[in-house]
């Protein structure tokens, strides 16, 4: 029975345990560059055991980013400092992973630590956002510009090129960000997405971008490296994207040449009430991977050893992909491995440390 210290191969890349490090937005870039931050964010948890460390949202154009802070992996001269970190995880043992994005209609934020507020086009660090319908994200904001097919065609170009980029810079794993109310989502659900034309509609048609996104990047992306999607796999609102529609796009996603569902939920409907508890959306893991056959993570309040193996124990998901627990202990999989038994392989340098 695998565990949460299982290794795990998918295709021939070899994941040393069956914790991921989800992407964390980090908000510290100036025109999308990385820096020392996001080295030392990064590799710090490399060095602590995660099998694989994913960046941030990596915004593939300007007008994609969350916040002017956002990374970005928009121009050629991005790949230098990314290479610079995949390195450093390579060599600390981990699969190295970036999550491409396009912030929709919730793009063009301040910061959060700043209010978070959204910016206006004609105020500094603000651009027009973009979405598949002229809905705010709230009532107090600023409706964004309806896509037409142009801009349609240009999202598609912008995650292929990022992609090119994203293997330039040395990453193994893409995981395409369909979740949480950005682009890829405001397309999946009904609740943002009213269209009457071919990518509006039908659960076929709400689909039809993010398979669209998919394609054009598998023209540039090696087969042999795995490609994750990122969805929130409910709306919590009644009329939006259900478990169900999840099961569904699963079954869809298995035969697309997708690796792995990240299943998280929300982010699509600023009044959602959604009923947050340790593994709160375990279940949705669970019920895609059981239900549709791909290969699944679970997020969501894991933040116990014994919890996270359990996980991976009742065959609920096939990682666990963890986020606030790593910000507070960027070495939780060395102590994870020690609470439950297992061997503690610490870095040469930190030998010292051992229990």
């Amino acid at each position: 029975m695998p565990h949460l210290f299982s290794p795990i191969k998918i295709k021939n890349i070899e994941f040393k345990n069956r914790i991921v490090v989800s992407p964390m937005c980090e908000y510290s870039s100036v025109d999308g560059f990385a820096n020392d931050w996001h080295l030392v964010h990064l590799g710090s948890r490399a060095v602590g055991g995660a099998a694989l460390v994913i960046t941030e949202a990596n915004a593939v154009s300007p007008e994609g980013r969350i916040t002017y802070g956002d990374l970005g992996i928009y121009k050629d001269e991005h790949i230098a400092k990314l290479k610079q970190i995949t390195d450093f995880i390579h060599q600390h043992g981990a699969v190295a992973g970036t999550q491409l994005a396009h912030a929709g209609r919730k793009a063009s934020h301040e910061i959060p630590w700043k209010g978070g507020a959204q910016i206006l086009p004609n105020q500094s660090n603000g651009w027009e956002t973009v979405a598949p319908s002229a809905i705010p994200f709230t009532e107090n904001e600023q409706p964004p510009k309806e896509l037409d097919k142009a801009g349609i065609e240009k999202i598609k170009a912008d995650f292929k090129a990022a992609a090119i980029r994203a293997l330039a810079a040395g990453f193994d794993v893409i995981e395409l960000h369909g979740a949480h109310g950005y682009l890829i989502h405001e397309f999946l659900s009904a609740l943002s997405n009213h269209r009457i034309d071919e990518y509006g509609g039908s659960f076929e048609n709400r689909i039809r971008l993010l398979l669209e996104i998919i394609e054009s990047v598998h023209e540039v992306w090696p087969a042999e490296n795995l490609l994750f999607v990122r969805i929130s796999a409910s709306d919590w609102t009644e009329g939006g994207w259900t478990a169900d529609d999840s099961v569904a796009l699963g079954k869809v996603l298995i035969n697309k040449g997708v690796d792995l569902i990240d299943c998280s939920s929300g982010g699509n409907v600023a009044t959602a009430k959604i009923p947050l508890k340790p593994g709160y959306q375990v279940e949705f893991a669970e019920k895609v991977k059981k239900e549709s056959g791909i290969l699944t993570g679970a997020v969501g309040l894991i933040t116990e050893a014994v919890q996270a193996d359990n996980i991976i124990q009742q065959g609920q998901a096939d990682f666990v992909i963890m986020a606030r627990e790593l910000l507070r202990d960027p070495y939780f999989p060395l102590r994870a491995a020690h609470q439950l038994g297992h061997e503690v392989k610490w870095p040469d340098q930190y030998l010292r440390a051992k229990w």
